[in-house]
């Protein structure tokens, strides 16, 4: 009989599973399972250049694929070069497995050399971690953390391994248990309650006049993007997303207004802060879609209705009316079978108000603007590359963002039309994300573009995984948006703090800007090209486009431009700055409003002259 070892049974597991595509960096402590995995045709292992980036890889394949993305590397350094990735991926709930070496059972401890207490230090980022020490335990260990990880909620998992059991004998005739069985972790599906429940939120909605659905990135963690869009097409009720929501609905819908929040879309801003119900979906209300919560929702009569997997969501940051914890995408099921059996039984057939025009309205008015001519330093503004990358994104394209004014710019402007094609950093806000999960992103979907929009500033971060998508032939077309400075906190250093521009310039001297990434790219044997005129840019992503390998486009932006609007800090989805002046109300936005309604709702009007043009402006009436 052939011995089995502590290292087959991680590999048997990983094969049985069809988790067989991981991420990694090799060391001593994880030795044994990369010797075991040496020459396996089944297991393909993209050895990255850091192991932050084999979590963040991990991390880009599961969101791109639905899947679990597999991570695995080395003991302490090792490991800790983890807890980023994981953090990022707990707050964005996406399944991961990491697992890495620890030093053996007998040295635990002891401090000895890159020992880690990386169970410690992942316990309040992870769903789930644990350490083996008895090899039996693997087999059950493993089956449990790939559950946990791909169910409920979504989340990472995390396994340390000590040297000893990975190459030790298993004594149990079948390590690996037909199936999981946690009495303490029953992930929450749909129940006949939720279709109570369901029955009063759609009470409320088909009273309200001014409904807006608040899709968060729930939506796609359930597949749930084809009910959603037959909710909406059935009750046109107009749609506003998170940033990680974007995607679970084409911005190309009539009624997708775009994105909430700090730096959402003005008419998103403004549909929410007049709604009378609010239908969130998978949202968990994040202070950077609420804004001051003291003042969300913007109307203090109007009704929350909040669907969500994680009991824990709901209620925590927004009291809502009617909760619905489900699987969204049983609960949508539930939505459409009511809703039809309604507008079968209704009058008038689907709900209608001037509310809809009205959104309508402000969806057409309101595009992204060409931007051909060049800035005030004679650089591209920002908006000029999502105009031109509008023209040439496919549907099935992926678009990954590193994090800062270059993802904002991306999720404010481009146009995503299918889930999981929108890969972005939310709740961590995690500088370095985006070009090694594009690297994932690309192995999950080797048929797909995928565009990483990147700052400098981010792509500095882990731009050595160059490295990694030469050696494996791996394509991705990455945009440098390169500003000459860290984009976003010197936007907040211009607008809060007078100009004080305190260490975000990176490397400005003399006019000239450190590093060169065309020529950072060709050390990596990588083409790139640097585009410094408006005219250049629809070209330079053409050929991106249509290159064999990695293709990287630095473009030089005006190094001052700002993404606008931008709420407040601490300030509510109705004040913010704009590009007009330094701060004023969502209230310039109700020039479009129906005069009679305006007054019925308690509105003065004002006509004030702006630089181009007249505005009608509606100021809360103090009385």
């Amino acid at each position: 009989m052939r011995i089995i070892i502590g290292t087959d049974i991680i590999v048997k597991l990983l094969k049985d599973t069809k988790n067989t595509t991981l991420f990694g960096y090799p060391g001593g402590a994880i030795m044994p399972f990369y010797d075991r995995i040496y020459g396996d045709a089944d297991i393909r292992l993209i050895l990255v250049r850091h192991e932050q980036s084999a979590g963040h890889a991990a991390d880009g394949f599961a969101r791109a694929s639905g899947r679990l993305g597999v991570c695995v590397t080395t003991s302490g350094p090792g490991a800790t070069n983890l807890v980023t990735a994981l953090a990022n991926a707990y707050y964005d709930s996406s399944p991961v497995l990491a697992f890495s070496g620890q030093v053996s059972t007998r040295l635990i401890g002891n401090d000895a050399f890159q020992e880690a207490d990386v169970v410690g230090c992942t316990m309040a980022v992870t769903k789930q971690n644990y350490q083996v020490k008895d090899v039996n335990n693997l087999g059950r260990v493993f089956k449990e953390a790939i559950y946990i990880a791909t169910t409920g909620r979504p989340g990472p998992v995390f396994i340390d391994l000590p040297r000893d059991v990975q190459g030790a004998e298993c004594t149990i005739p079948d390590p690996i248990p037909e199936k999981v069985e946690l009495a303490s972790y029953n992930p929450r599906v749909f129940s006949k309650g939720a279709a109570l429940q369901i029955k009063r939120a759609l009470d409320i909605l088909f009273k309200a006049q001014y409904p807006v659905i608040i899709a968060g990135g729930g939506v796609a963690l359930a597949n749930a993007s084809k009910e959603l869009e037959e909710v909406v097409n059935l009750l046109r009720i107009p749609v506003v997303y998170t940033l990680m929501g974007k995607g679970v609905i084409s911005d190309d819908h009539p009624y997708v207004l775009g994105m909430i929040g700090m730096h959402g879309r003005k008419r998103s801003n403004f549909a929410v802060s007049e709604a009378d119900a609010i239908l969130a979906l998978g949202t968990r209300f994040s202070d950077r879609i609420t804004g001051d919560l003291s003042q969300f929702p913007g109307q203090p009569s109007a009704k929350v209705i909040h669907v969500d997997i994680d009991t824990a969501e709901i209620g925590k940051n927004v009291p809502v009316d009617v909760p619905i914890v489900a699987d969204l995408k049983l609960a949508l099921q539930e939505f459409l079978e009511q809703v039809k059996r309604r507008l079968a039984d209704a009058k008038n057939g689907v709900l209608s108000s001037w509310w809809y025009k009205y959104i309508k309205e402000l969806k057409e008015s309101s595009g992204i603007p060409d931007a051909s001519r060049p800035g005030k330093t004679g650089r591209i503004i920002p908006e000029k590359i999502m105009f031109e990358l509008n023209k040439i994104l496919q549907t099935d394209d992926i678009v990954v963002t590193e994090v800062g004014q270059a993802q904002m710019y991306s999720a404010h402007y481009l146009n995503i039309r299918k889930p999981r094609t929108w890969i972005s950093s939310g709740g961590l806000g995690t500088m370095g994300f985006g070009f090694p999960a594009g690297i994932g992103a690309k192995v999950a979907k080797p048929d797909s573009q995928v565009w990483v929009v990147a700052g400098d500033g981010s792509f500095q971060m882990n731009l050595h995984e160059l490295a990694t998508v030469k050696q494996h032939d791996i394509k991705i077309n990455i945009i440098v948006v390169n500003n000459q400075y860290l984009g976003m906190v010197r936007q907040w250093q211009e607008l809060l703090h007078e100009k004080r521009y305190s260490y975000t310039c990176l490397g400005c001297k003399d006019g000239r800007y450190f590093p060169d990434f065309v020529k950072l790219a060709d050390a990596y044997g990588l083409e790139g090209v640097r585009v410094d005129k408006p005219e250049q840019v629809a070209g330079a992503l053409a050929q991106a486009s249509r290159s064999d390998g990695t293709f990287v486009v630095e473009i030089m932006v005006e190094p001052e431009s700002n993404i606008l609007p931008m709420l407040q800090p601490g300030g509510s989805l109705n004040t913010f700055y704009s590009r007009r002046r330094e701060q004023k109300s969502i209230y310039d936005w109700y020039c479009r409003l129906p005069r009679t309604e305006a007054e019925q709702r308690g509105y003065k009007v004002e006509r004030i002259k702006k630089e181009e043009d007249d505005v009608a402006v509606f100021f809360e009436d103090e009385s």
